[in-house]
């Protein structure tokens, strides 16, 4: 939609006026704008940086972000009417909390500039005709659509509830591309083995906690401090999302690769141990109360083998060490990720070197752009993830403008 968008707009400025269609599959327009954030629609982030991304060449991601910013994408909703504003996370929301107020605003946009959207239209086929391409439907319902020039902007299998089925990898080898051999969910839930239970049963319980992805040999690889959230399959919320894609890569990698929990966040091993020393009458549980919630903090003594309600005094040098290394090297057991039907994106996809990062035109097809979440680039939770969006799309759409005006 931000490709037809900014193709129209661009166009526009250079006295052209070609037909823009998009095709939309989904059962409900707009589908995943709706559903991100809660249903407010996390629009951008406040700072948006190249290391906030994963998968493909960091110079490439870097070049499609500064052609279009966070602070332009800011301004381009604010003359749609949409006002953010920024959270304490550095996240920013329409000012109305909802995410209606976002398409409604690119919806109204595309029926000023004339952009055609043709929904629901799943496509099953492309094929090459000439110049252009023939985009044939998947039903009887609809006849085939020819066009000058393509842009593939299906997402990739992230929430296939919202029309990403994944069918856009297929459209992209067909017309010579290729797709990264791991294609795998981000920004998804992990499911806890059976032998780490004990996670599951503080069901509801959320700490600001780091968590680690560590190699077999110890190596730490990747590390995010953010909201955790236990849940009755294992853990969720914000830093665990984040982490996921990391563990998930590093075990297709490394079978022995692990995840650590710091339950503290910054908690230091010398700094704890030191504290408990001098405890003295003050039992456990008090001095974890100020730390963690009651019920996380009984659960790692028990995991540690300490009474709680022994005072300080009481407890041995073996099991004070055992109960610092529970509270900031936690490893907790993963059987799995929650898969692509809760993955709020996909890792993996079309290699950026297959495009030109400065038009988002493919390097292998005539004609033929490819952005969003079909490439190989997934971004933190936080709003990343539309600004990649957002920044692809104009970019595409400023390079379809030059060349229908250079053909012109």
């Amino acid at each position: 939609m931000m490709c037809g968008i900014m193709t129209a707009r661009s166009c526009k400025e250079a006295g052209i006026n070609p037909r823009i269609t998009i095709l939309d599959g989904a059962r409900k327009i707009g589908a995943k704008i709706l559903v991100a954030g809660g249903g407010r629609c996390n629009v951008t982030h406040h700072k948006v940086l190249p290391k906030d991304y994963a998968g493909g060449s960091r110079n490439a991601i870097k070049k499609v972000l500064k052609a279009f910013t966070e602070q332009e994408t800011i301004a381009f909703f604010a003359d749609l009417g949409v006002q953010l504003k920024q959270e304490d996370t550095g996240k920013m929301f329409p000012v109305t909390d909802s995410a209606q107020t976002v398409l409604s605003a690119l919806l109204n946009e595309c029926d000023r500039l004339g952009v055609q959207i043709v929904q629901p239209w799943r496509v099953g086929s492309i094929e090459p005709d000439g110049t252009g391409y023939v985009i044939h439907p998947s039903d009887d319902r609809n006849t085939p659509i020819s066009c000058d020039r393509l842009v593939l902007a299906t997402g990739g299998m992230a929430l296939p509830k919202t029309g990403s089925d994944g069918a856009g990898y297929r459209f992209a080898k067909h017309l010579g591309h290729t797709v990264t051999d791991r294609v795998f969910p981000s920004l998804v839930p992990l499911v806890v083995d059976a032998s780490d239970t004990w996670v599951k049963d503080l069901s509801g319980i959320s700490t600001r906690s780091t968590l680690e992805v560590r190699s077999g040999t110890g190596k730490r690889l990747a590390s995010f401090t953010n909201e955790l959230l236990c849940t009755h399959f294992g853990l969720s919320g914000p830093g665990v999302l984040d982490v996921s894609r990391w563990y998930l890569d590093a075990k297709q990698n490394d079978p022995d690769a692990s995840l650590v929990i710091n339950w503290l966040g910054d908690g230091r091993f010398d700094e704890l141990d030191q504290q408990l020393q001098t405890l003295g009458k003050r039992t456990v549980s008090g001095w974890l109360r100020d730390r963690l919630p009651e019920r996380l903090a009984k659960a790692i003594c028990q995991q540690a083998g300490v009474d709680p309600t022994a005072p300080g005094h009481a407890i041995s040098r073996e099991q004070r060490r055992a109960l610092v290394k529970m509270l900031v090297e936690c490893p907790v057991a993963i059987e799995r990720d929650r898969g692509f039907t809760f993955a709020e994106v996909t890792a993996g996809g079309v290699p950026l070197s297959e495009i030109a990062p400065s038009t988002m035109q493919s390097r292998v097809a005539d004609n033929l752009w490819i952005i969003g979440e079909l490439l190989d680039v997934d971004g933190r939770i936080g709003g990343f993830n539309f600004q990649w969006a957002w920044a692809g799309g104009t970019v595409a759409g400023r390079s379809i403008a030059d060349s229908l005006t250079i053909s012109g």
